[in-house]
């Protein structure tokens, strides 16, 4: 991978293949790059893809301090501007998504369009007492329990163990001080007055068990594109990537190509 230095903080990334639009993968709380592998193959014969190690996961530097949707945005803009990365589709998974409409709403230049895969943008408010009660849990001293928790409630028995075994992997690689923090902040996060925020395209593809407010969604982004994959969980991403990488080369194609 390659690595830059933000303000001495170490910021991974992978970039690879050519063309436009140039396409930045962020990933889900507690993953890294590799969980959009299926994309990264698929998209690089076509475009420049971006694929970021967000600070405190994979491969970026770790440091003690909060972490907060805003900071994370930060860091994905600032990674644009070093790189060379012009007009961007930023596609987000989970905590990703949320991020994706962070920047967009913050760096209303930046991006050409967003899409947000299976995020908590404007959660259902059983989603968010969930939540918010996991996080509890992962203060205190069953930290080990609540995280596998929080990875198993987004499988699907079909999605299969290497999956599980996967995410678990990738869960337990990350320190308790940026899971937390990041959890706290993103549901902190004002997600409707982002949305309003953001002027760009937004496509949001929901997994099985729905995770967002749709109608709240739509309400506060009328220009929104929504499509549903089928017989995956939460990582859809990597269980279906034929579902998921079809919607993103359709959204590629009607939503952000001038009509000829």
């Amino acid at each position: 991978m390659d690595r830059l230095a933000r303000d001495g903080v170490g910021l991974c990334f992978e970039d690879v293949g050519k063309g436009a639009p140039p396409i930045v993968l962020v990933h889900d709380l507690a993953g890294d790059h590799t969980c959009f592998a299926p994309q990264i193959e698929h998209f690089r014969r076509d475009h420049r893809v971006v694929a970021v190690d967000l600070r405190g996961h994979g491969q970026s530097d770790q440091p003690e301090q909060g972490y907060t949707v805003s900071g994370f945005a930060d860091d994905v803009a600032w990674l644009c501007y070093e790189l060379g990365v012009y007009k961007p589709v930023v596609v987000g998974h989970g905590l990703g998504g949320v991020i994706a409409v962070d920047l967009a709403a913050r760096y209303p230049d930046l991006s050409a369009g967003i899409v947000a895969l299976d995020s908590v943008v404007l959660p259902l408010p059983e989603v968010r007492d969930r939540l918010l009660s996991l996080v509890g849990q992962l203060r205190g001293p069953g930290y080990p329990t609540a995280l596998q928790q929080l990875v198993e409630g987004h499988l699907l028995p079909t999605d299969g163990p290497w999956l599980r075994d996967h995410i678990l992997e990738l869960a337990a690689a990350a320190p308790a001080h940026v899971v937390i923090s990041a959890c706290e902040e993103a549901l902190a996060w004002d997600g409707a007055t982002a949305l309003a925020s953001s002027l760009v395209p937004l496509l949001y593809v929901e997994a099985a068990a729905p995770l967002a407010d749709l109608a709240r969604l739509r309400e506060a982004c009328p220009r929104l594109l929504v499509g549903k994959t089928v017989g995956a969980g939460h990582f859809h991403q990597l269980v279906v990537p034929e579902q998921v990488n079809a919607m993103l080369d359709r959204f590629l194609a009607v939503r952000l190509v001038p009509p000829g």
